[in-house]
């Protein structure tokens, strides 16, 4: 399993969709036996298990899908019971569609109806007590946090809006003591480096996270080294446990030399073999299945403005290589006459009404499943640059070269997990998700982002 999936699953979150597993599958059963009493039985020869399992599946599905699972996005009690009932409304959507086609599969008449106040009901209760219990057994981890870089509050903030983890900031240090006491963010400063031992021993430390731009050469290591073998305290980098929480590497302060000793980035042809496989194989299958859909695509784009249906553009593919890229036309045909290249943005005036649905469906990146099948680019990888951006971006971001070490992709870590950027800064956040995705490239992140990027289709977080 990627450690991205490892960083992002605790046993706190197993328990939250195992124990709303049980709660779907009860409500269910209580659902059934209300309507159809004595008759339904969930076990035994003639029991429906399976179908009670179907429901909740598909349930637990689209909560999933609905970002239910995000304890960022549903910290708001109203979000939570609003984004549960709409999941629960495309559950009937999709169990209409399941039961006209495999009618056996239906429960009884009624079931589902009646399973959704108890869903809802049960489910709201079960997230406010899991929130409650979340205070009451209190943090598994409590770090204290080395220097105050950017990236270091960031990932102060990170973990202090993801409860679910069941880690916490103890605070903060910094070698002025003229700043101690000063707020950086909740806690603030709690003390100097000389400080470290008795911060770790009153403030039950559990990790010292050490940014080595702001401790290098000041840390008292007899201290350290004591407190690591007598105590059982462990010591991190920041940019390791920066990168296992976030989802990205940080590139602020960041040495070649952990690039090159850090575990990952290395990968068997075996691996780059079978994605490539896989890409071509799934990019012709879609290219036949949707070929009925393409010439239509492009009907209503030449129709709806002048100007080609598809336009071509070169971009930068792997080893710096330039290649020609596929898209149904979503802008002006002069949206560069006066200006030359420059970055698209939100709500870009230069967008047609039917290419603005196009970007929002990804219905314009189609075209490209021909560059996959080519080998120009993967269905998962760093979105490709255009040359004129890569030359400035090369020029201004550390290690913006090392993005193009594998195959670009019709989506990406950085599309999933960041919103539309139009920016140098919007491009070193991006690049900071391109190099965690390139150090822990697996067919199973592949899949990961896949339905991730379905998710964000889905809920309409446009391009």
């Amino acid at each position: 399993m990627p450690a991205l999936l490892l960083g992002r699953v605790t046993w706190r979150l197993v328990g939250l969709v195992a124990f709303e597993a049980a709660l779907i599958v009860g409500s269910i059963a209580l659902a059934a036996w209300v309507r159809l009493g004595a008759y339904w039985r969930l076990t035994g020869p003639d029991g429906l298990v399976w179908q009670a399992l179907l429901i909740a599946g598909i349930t637990q599905f689209c909560l999933y899908y609905n970002d239910l699972y995000d304890m960022r996005v549903v910290a708001d009690h109203r979000e939570l019971a609003v984004r549960i009932i709409q999941a629960l409304g495309i559950t009937s959507l999709i169990l209409a569609a399941v039961y006209y086609w495999f009618p056996a599969l239906i429960i009884g008449r009624g079931v589902f109806l009646i399973a959704t106040g108890f869903i809802l009901a049960s489910v709201i209760a079960w997230r406010l007590a899991f929130e409650w219990l979340t205070r009451a057994v209190g943090p598994r981890e409590r770090l204290l946090l080395i220097g105050t870089s950017p990236a270091a509050v960031a990932l102060a903030h990170e973990l202090h809006e993801r409860k679910e983890l069941g880690v916490e900031v103890a605070g903060f240090v910094e070698a002025a003591e003229d700043r101690v006491g000063n707020p950086v963010f909740n806690p603030g400063i709690v003390g100097t480096i000389d400080d470290i031992p008795s911060i770790v021993r009153d403030r039950r430390v559990d990790r010292v996270v050490v940014s080595l731009a702001d401790a290098r050469g000041r840390l008292p290591m007899d201290k350290l080294l004591e407190m690591k073998l007598a105590r059982g305290v462990t010591f991190d980098h920041l940019a390791s446990v920066y990168e296992e929480y976030t989802g990205k590497i940080a590139i602020e302060n960041l040495r070649p030399s952990w690039l090159i000793f850090a575990p990952g980035f290395r990968k068997s042809n075996a691996l780059l073999a079978t994605k490539r496989a896989l890409d071509a194989t799934l990019a012709t299958v879609l290219l036949v299945l949707l070929s009925p859909l393409l010439p239509l695509i492009a009907l209503v784009v030449k129709l709806s403005s002048p100007g080609p249906a598809i336009y071509h553009q070169a971009r930068v593919g792997r080893h710096d290589r330039v290649f020609t890229i596929h898209k149904f036309r979503s802008m002006r045909t002069d949206a560069e006459a006066a200006t030359g290249a420059v970055w698209a943005s939100k709500d870009d005036p230069r967008i047609t009404g039917v290419g603005r649905f196009l970007r929002r469906t990804r219905l314009d990146e189609l075209p490209q499943l021909v560059n996959v099948i080519r080998g120009d680019m993967s269905f998962v990888g760093p979105r490709p640059e255009r040359p004129e951006f890569v030359a400035t971006l090369t020029d201004q971001i550390p290690f913006y070269s090392q993005r193009h070490v594998v195959r670009p992709g019709l989506t990406g870590w950085a599309q999933v997990c960041y919103t539309y950027g139009a920016s140098v800064e919007d491009a070193m956040e991006k690049l900071q998700y391109d190099l965690f995705y390139i150090k822990h490239l697996s067919l199973a992140l592949d899949v990961f982002i896949l339905f991730e990027t379905i998710k964000t289709v889905v809920l309409r977080r446009g391009a």
